[in-house]
């Protein structure tokens, strides 16, 4: 069974589900040495607790976040090991938000190790953050960006994610972006909807942990990566190892371009993708933006090479 794929992506925060990557510990080497690395890197069972956990403790933000790069790069190893995957094949890699570090760490730019640590500062300095600047955000479904960043810039808040061109995602002060969604349904929104979150992710609400992950990434070490990577705050690929550092500092409390990024892709040269991870989220945002690609999840592809075999 051949699978050519152009583009690798790497989902975000979310995704996350007690007993994600456990049949991939059981059944591949590869995603077992993943899962073990990342252990021994944490010095915390983190796989205990994504395979037979409390949902409560893996929903922290410092667990999620290593945890959904675990997974995601479980499945890359896994994908690649059984040639599903050739990463000479491979044009662009992308991650939404958190992916973004998976992405780098499958390019080669990041150790799998650093990129477990840099994950587990990045989840607790965005706890703390939301702890000390409470925030919130919302989903407008069936709105542009153009309507939703004049609503945002009228009401105070902030565009948090633009996923695709019927979904775009608010972020800020609690009151600030309710005010916005009731300003959007009067406007013609499809559905505004508050989402479970803990805070007002990717605006500047979020600035001290920016400011503790520009020290953590001063000191890590980044290779150029391999394949291109793109970055959420230009939806362009990086062109130094500099620019990485300094952008994913920025990331944090910028817009994540996610749409942005899938129209750059499909425009120079890119056509089919494969989500690395667990769900289907970016699937289906792909898939709303650029119809034309051919898409499908890590967890899809498996059941269809088994089918195949």
């Amino acid at each position: 069974m051949e699978i050519i794929s152009d583009v690798v992506v790497f989902p975000g925060q979310g995704s996350q589900k007690i007993g994600m990557g456990k049949d991939l510990n059981d059944n591949f080497a590869v995603a077992k040495d993943v899962f073990a690395r990342v252990d021994d890197a944490l010095n915390f069972k983190l796989s205990k607790l994504m395979f037979d956990g409390e949902i409560e403790e893996l929903n922290k933000t410092s667990n999620a976040q290593p945890a959904i790069m675990a997974v995601a790069i479980a499945y890359f190893e896994v994908l690649k090991n059984l040639g599903l995957i050739n990463i000479d094949n491979i044009k662009f890699m992308a991650g939404h938000s958190l992916g973004e570090y998976s992405a780098l760490c499958a390019s080669g730019s990041l150790s799998l190790e650093d990129t477990a640590k840099l994950l587990k500062a990045r989840g607790a300095y965005m706890m703390q953050a939301c702890i000390d600047n409470p925030g919130a955000m919302a989903a407008l479904i069936g709105f542009d960006y153009a309507k939703a960043a004049a609503i945002a810039d009228m009401s105070g808040c902030y565009i948090g994610n633009s996923n695709s061109p019927a979904q775009i995602v608010l972020s800020g002060d609690k009151a600030k972006v309710e005010a916005a969604c009731e300003e959007a349904k009067t406007q013609g929104v499809k559905r505004a909807i508050m989402l479970q979150v803990s805070g007002a992710f990717h605006s500047p609400l979020m600035q001290s942990a920016a400011d503790k992950m520009a020290e953590v990434l001063a000191d890590t070490k980044f290779a150029e990566p391999k394949v291109k990577v793109i970055s959420n705050l230009t939806a362009r690929e990086y062109t130094s190892t500099a620019e990485i550092k300094d952008l994913l500092v920025q990331q944090i409390t910028h817009t994540v371009k996610w749409q942005e990024s899938i129209v750059y892709m499909q425009e120079n040269g890119a056509a089919r993708y494969i989500e690395s991870g667990f769900g289907n989220v970016l699937t289906g945002l792909i898939k709303k933006t650029v119809p034309e690609a051919e898409a499908v999840n890590a967890e899809e592809l498996l059941k269809t090479y088994a089918q195949a075999i």
